[in-house]
């Protein structure tokens, strides 16, 4: 059966994320009803290469599913846009990968975004789309203590309870903060994350940017392998999946 690539964006509010759930619509659901009617009316199995949470954004999200048919990506790309109206998901591009090409297992790199809106008055324009925190952040100590989170680390301490990963090993390639304007954005970029990592981590660097913690706290918190030490887990509003690449790259020609 040939496999296609996609290229996603969607705003995950009105979603209980991208999996499948008993409860809820998912970004998944959406697009294997979607693409039904070009696998001969059967639903085919739609895998991303991130399972983003409910509430979590996408400007970038990668997916795989296989056809019954062999078709021209224009009209694969097209076809899902149509069918998964009025929800608010797009399939940017759509290309052919390679025959053992796996969206979640042939990814070598995955980016976030993590949007914080400080200031007093709350988002209206950017609704669900930030972490309103209205007390002034300090987004430069904020950085110096993300920069002691970086490389490969047991990061037990920012996991979920709920995670299924095998073990808490991951290497942390990026973890920058920087104030834009009104805002402090928290660019992350690792291989692989674990559940709520990226939340996690976010959320205990506010308590050092509100001043309640001092530079070098999240590294302790990180030694410590312990969930109960670290800061909150930061809402999904503001995380959004920004990209993911692969070796070689794919070529997003449609």
């Amino acid at each position: 059966m040939p496999r296609y690539a996609l290229l996603i964006e969607y705003d995950g509010t009105p979603f209980v994320g991208w999996q499948r759930q008993k409860d809820g619509l998912s970004v998944q659901q959406v697009l294997e009803e979607a693409a039904a009617p070009l696998n001969g009316g059967i639903e085919p199995v739609i895998g991303a290469a991130g399972r983003t949470d409910a509430g979590v954004h996408a400007e970038g999200q990668v997916a795989q599913v296989d056809l019954s048919a062999d078709l021209p990506v224009e009209r694969v790309r097209e076809a899902l846009n149509t069918r998964s109206r009025p929800h608010p998901i797009s399939v940017l591009s759509v290309t052919r990968p390679p025959e053992d090409w796996s969206a979640r297992f042939s990814a070598v790199h995955r980016s976030y975004r993590y949007r914080i809106l400080n200031r007093r008055a709350r988002p209206g324009l950017d609704l669900g789309r930030v972490w309103h925190v209205p007390q002034r952040l300090d987004a430069a100590a904020m950085h110096a203590a993300a920069q002691g989170l970086l490389g490969y680390h047991d990061f037990s301490a920012f996991r979920a309870a709920a995670c299924q990963a095998k073990d808490a090993l991951r290497t942390l390639d990026r973890l920058d903060v920087s104030r834009e304007g009104e805002e402090v954005v928290v660019r992350v970029e690792a291989r692989s994350f674990l559940h709520h990592q990226v939340r996690n981590m976010v959320g205990t660097l506010a308590q050092v940017g509100r001043g309640l913690r001092p530079v070098n706290w999240p590294r302790q918190v990180l030694d410590t392998r312990d969930r109960g030490r670290a800061g909150q887990t930061a809402p999904a509003d503001g995380l959004c999946f920004v990209s993911v690449r692969y070796a070689p790259p794919l070529d997003w020609g449609a």
